[in-house]
């Protein structure tokens, strides 16, 4: 087996279960309870203090300081990871779920953009015409949201969909190892959410969820995630996040009964209907490749 094959296929295991861990960050949110700015605080103060836990521990057994932040790159990627955990949490409070996993679905079409953009890696015909698509699909889940007072959640999914995929985007051209810079890049969510909320208290229903979503699930999740970049090209990468956007809404159809709107489910419908239609053609084009060679 040839080393870029391996490693591709390590790209592919690395982000399916980063995926996997992220489709349970809405549900997770949603059975804690609380005000926006505790949650927040919460959530991001146990993924920084898991983090550095971690840390100690690989210290302790290697002797060394693994790669924490690869220079400026690391640096404007933290940034820009720490600005989409807010984005997101905002789009939580202020949309449906199914709302903000469909529209943060565009995540590889982003990262597809930016890559022909700044890397010139020119997107495939396949990946044009499901840009398309996914355009027609986001674009009916945000008219349902001006017409149902949703519009601020579905923008604010958006523009955290924008900003992963930058994310994503930086780690790819530097091929630096970025799996610790998301979790230590929870230091800005943490202290801006603990800054709104300590003054009048922290306000969580049932905190034990919080802090097992910020301590345990978002580190496997983004640690995968941002590692992935090595091996995979951003827009790949950005198509394992939509396990989440297939999962997510089942978890919180199942524990709350959270029903989605017909144009919402349309308009997903549309986006996972693109996404597998490009997944399968990729597959079917690297499996064609080698046996032309």
């Amino acid at each position: 087996m040839s080393t870029a094959l391996s490693d591709h296929r390590k790209g592919l295991l690395l982000t399916a279960i980063g995926g996997l861990a992220l489709s349970m960050d809405i549900p997770l949110v949603h059975l804690g309870g609380g005000d926006i700015w505790s949650i927040l605080g919460m959530r991001s103060a146990a993924t920084v203090v898991a983090t550095l836990v971690i840390l100690a521990a690989m210290r302790l057994a290697s002797g060394k300081w693994p790669v924490l932040v690869p220079g400026r790159a690391g640096l404007l990627a933290g940034l820009l990871y720490g600005l989409s955990s807010l984005t997101f949490v905002l789009a939580v409070f202020n949309t449906t779920t199914a709302n903000v996993v469909f529209i943060v679905a565009f995540n590889p079409m982003f990262g597809a953009l930016l890559s022909w953009t700044f890397l010139k890696e020119k997107p495939q015909a396949a990946t044009l015409i499901a840009m398309l698509f996914m355009i027609l699909g986001v674009g009916l889940i945000v008219r349902e949201g001006l017409s149902s007072g949703h519009f601020f959640g579905d923008a604010m999914a958006l523009l955290s969909a924008f900003i992963l995929a930058a994310a994503i985007t930086i780690g790819r051209a530097s091929r630096r190892e970025m799996g610790f810079v998301p979790l230590l890049a929870a230091i800005l969510p943490a202290v801006l959410g603990l800054a709104q909320a300590l003054p009048s208290g922290l306000s969580i229903t049932h905190p034990g969820w919080i802090l097992v979503n910020g301590a345990i699930v978002m580190p496997v999740a983004f640690w995968c995630l941002a590692t992935g970049p090595r091996y995979l090209s951003a827009p790949e990468v950005g198509m394992f996040y939509l396990l989440e956007t297939v999962l997510a809404p089942i978890w919180v159809w199942l524990i709350f009964s959270e029903t989605p709107a017909t144009m919402t489910l349309v308009g997903g419908g549309i986006l996972i209907a693109a996404i597998a239609g490009h997944c399968f053609w990729m597959v079917h084009g690297r499996s064609i490749r080698p046996l032309a060679g």
